[in-house]
């Protein structure tokens, strides 16, 4: 990882991999690190040595979980590589670090073409406007296609390529599939701008390259591909870079070609493509090439863009070292010697000794050392003086400071936007087996709640259990693992449980007004408003009380706060959604007011607010299922019976394999992952989200009730 000293910003990239699960996104993290000699020795899912599945939870299971940032060089290039997991429970950590790259490695299976989860990712990178290439993996595997999997995007991922960009290929395969295979088996790749072939000595795991002409059998294939990629590239080439000696037949120069594929990648209008396979340790190389070649780097990103905390005007930070600087907690890790967060540097200069200031929480964190950090914490830090614009540094031990919050200079504040991640769905009941580890247990969810926004702890009012909730049932297995594991606490769960949400019903104005509080007199008078509305927050309180109304601050400050607490939770016990409390209007006796009677007020107003006036919500996930045609009748009859709703049925191109989209209430969903097996003889695939909340039907409220 090169210093901070004469950090040259045109050669940083900061770079994520991201995927469904089980397409071989980790394996591909591998290589690239080996061949870029940040690791010695290739590790391997199956075998639990691969270098960011470090955590054992991760090496048991063959599927990343956490986040890691591993940092290496590359033809002249600092990359500081993120690996994200694919698993739908674990979308918050592709969330966070979509947040902070500035481009991205999409893998898919060349099997299965774009799969559910693909999809979401796809979508998360447009949201953050990342530009990507696209690696083809699995190419070795029996039943692999690149013509298929290049469908597969066009029609799921870019049907309006004006808008949308398209993908375009710049390397494709020789050949497909396994020596079982009836075609010609993979064997090495084509580049379509260099018109040479690439091929990998097995013997040194495809470390050694050698370039060849290309085969005689693939020469009619590769032309017509490099014919189609001169023609979507062609398409915008503004500056005429190879229009004139495409249209004269002449062979471009490669340089203006890659360059023309760096301008249209950075501007998203084309995805460049590449094909390989991380087991058979084929095309690797020339990945890490169009990394450093195509995707951006940080001054090649827009500047970012924030508010000022108080005026809350617009805020534009360029990535230069000389502006003031600011960054973005991005994850933060427990560990025994500090709890470590992640920064990503996104103007200025991050220095150690400094004091940071944290404008979302207006408090000030000291930063005593700065760090870059490798994937697993038993290798250790590596202390660097600073973190300039566009870098990644770790900071151990801040106080206050939590992911999504911004750090900058006092002198020169800005509230970047914050990172927002999806609404737990599923709750577990927690508790000690011994009533000694109590406090232990409480100690031990409150770091996994500042590692994971997405997982939540509560206590239930009702039975006093400690709840905690997730994205679904495996992420909340994880965490129980971690648990015994990591803070050696023997615990039981209870089963898991649907998340539910309540809504109010109905827009209604409460005129509160107080006399008596106990048996002394008191009094306030409180005006409340209580509305539905669409915001980040669940909940949202507002003091709309006009200036020249004399009522004390305090006194509607105290009013304030507890609506705030009284709408976190609903008439049925759970969490409040979209809910909005207004005061509108107060008044105050001098002799008989106190911030007590206000407090007893509002939570009057609450009541009669909210009495009979709540709705159950309950989560919706998208299912998308993937099944040979013979058992879709099967699927379909399946999913209806689960109160699902089917949104769409595609068949593949060869008619043979079907793709079903439904939305399905998640407490019909629990086992759904292992029946949907038994329906299909084990050939189905299946992949959720979360998709919305929706009221609940009134046979499940009274199932809740008890009735």
């Amino acid at each position: 990882m090169a210093k901070d000293k004469g950090l040259d910003l045109t050669r940083v990239r900061n770079l994520g991999v991201i995927a469904h699960i089980d397409a071989g996104k980790t394996t591909t993290t591998e290589h690239l690190l080996y061949y870029a000699g940040a690791k010695h020795k290739l590790g391997g899912v199956d075998e639990g040595t691969t270098e960011t599945d470090y955590d054992p939870e991760e090496q048991a299971r063959g599927i990343t979980i956490y986040s890691a940032c591993v940092p290496f060089e590359w033809a002249g290039h600092t990359v500081n590589l993120i690996d994200t997991p694919g698993h739908v429970d674990f979308t918050a950590e592709v969330e966070r670090s979509l947040r902070v790259l500035d481009g991205a490695v999409v893998v898919f299976d060349g099997q299965k073409g774009v799969e559910a989860q693909s999809e979401t990712v796809w979508r998360q990178a447009n949201r953050y406007g990342v530009p990507r290439l696209v690696f083809v993996n699995k190419m070795d595997v029996v039943g692999a296609n690149f013509a298929q999997t290049l469908k597969s995007i066009h029609a799921r991922l870019t049907p309006n390529p004006a808008e949308q960009g398209r993908p375009v290929p710049i390397v494709i395969p020789i050949g497909s599939g396994g020596p079982a295979d009836s075609r010609t088996p993979f064997g090495g790749v084509i580049d379509l701008i260099e018109m040479k072939a690439r091929f990998f000595d097995q013997g040194d795991y495809g470390k050694t390259v050698r370039t060849a002409d290309i085969p005689e059998e693939n020469l009619l294939e590769a032309e017509e591909y490099r014919e189609q990629m001169f023609s979507d590239l062609t398409a915008h080439d503004d500056k005429d870079l190879i229009t004139s000696a495409v249209l004269e037949g002449k062979s471009p120069d490669p340089a203006k070609v890659r360059q023309l594929v760096r301008e249209q990648c950075l501007a998203r209008q084309i995805y460049p493509v590449l094909a390989g396979s991380g087991r058979e340790h084929i095309g690797i190389q020339p990945l890490l090439d169009a990394v450093t070649l195509y995707l951006p780097s940080p001054l090649d990103r827009p500047p970012v863009v924030g508010t000022d905390p108080k005026g809350k005007k617009e805020q534009k930070r360029k990535p230069d070292p000389k502006e003031p600087f600011c960054g973005l907690v991005f994850k933060a890790s427990w560990h025994p010697n500090g709890n470590r967060f992640f920064v990503r540097v996104y103007s200025g200069t991050m220095k150690s000794n400094m004091r940071a200031y944290n404008p979302g929480k207006d408090v000030k964190e000291n930063v005593a050392k700065l760090f870059h950090v490798h994937a697993d914490p038993a290798r250790g830090l590596e202390e660097v003086e600073g973190g300039p614009a566009g870098d990644i540094v770790c900071v151990v031990g801040l106080k206050d400071t939590v992911t999504g919050d911004t750090l900058c200079e006092t002198a020169h504040p800005i509230l970047l936007e914050a990172i927002t991640f999806a609404e737990a769905v599923v709750s577990q009941s927690i508790e000690p087996e011994s009533g000694a580890d109590k406090d232990k247990l409480a100690l031990a969810l409150e770091v996994l709640q500042l590692e994971d926004p997405t997982f939540k702890v509560r206590a239930d009012k009702e039975t006093g259990q400690t709840l905690m909730s997730g994205m679904g049932t495996l992420h909340l297995e994880v965490k129980r693992h971690r648990l015994e594991r990591d803070f050696r606490l023997k615990v039981r769960a209870g089963k898991p449980r649907v998340s539910y949400r309540e809504m109010l019903k109905a827009p209604r104005t409460v005129d509160m007004k107080i006399d008596k509080l106990g048996d002394k007199p008191a009094f306030a008078e409180l005006k409340v408003s209580f509305t539905n509305f669409k915001s980040e927050k669940p909940v949202a309180v507002f003091n709309a009380v006009s200036a020249e109304n004399p009522t004390p601050v305090a006194f509607l400050a105290a009013a304030e706060k507890a609506l705030t607490d009284a709408l976190q939770t609903g008439e049925l016990g759970y969490p409040m959604m979209n809910a909005q409390a207004r005061i509108i209007d107060a008044k105050f006796d001098p002799q008989l007011s106190t911030e007590d009677v206000f407090v007893a007020a509002a939570i009057r107003a609450y009541r009669e607010g909210t009495e009979g006036n709540v709705q159950l919500l309950e989560p919706i996930m998208k299912v998308t299922v993937t099944t040979p045609q013979q058992f879709l009748g099967n699927i379909t009859g399946d999913l209806s019976r689960r109160r699902g709703q089917i949104e769409s049925q595609d068949m593949s191109s060869t008619g043979d394999m079907a793709e079903v989209v439904a939305v399905v209430p998640l407490s019909e969903l629990f086992t759904y992952a292992n029946e949907v097996r038994s329906l299909s003889q084990g050939r189905a695939a299946m992949g959720m989200e979360p998709h919305s909340y929706e009221p609940a039907p009134p046979d499940v409220l009274r199932k809740l009730m008890g009735e």
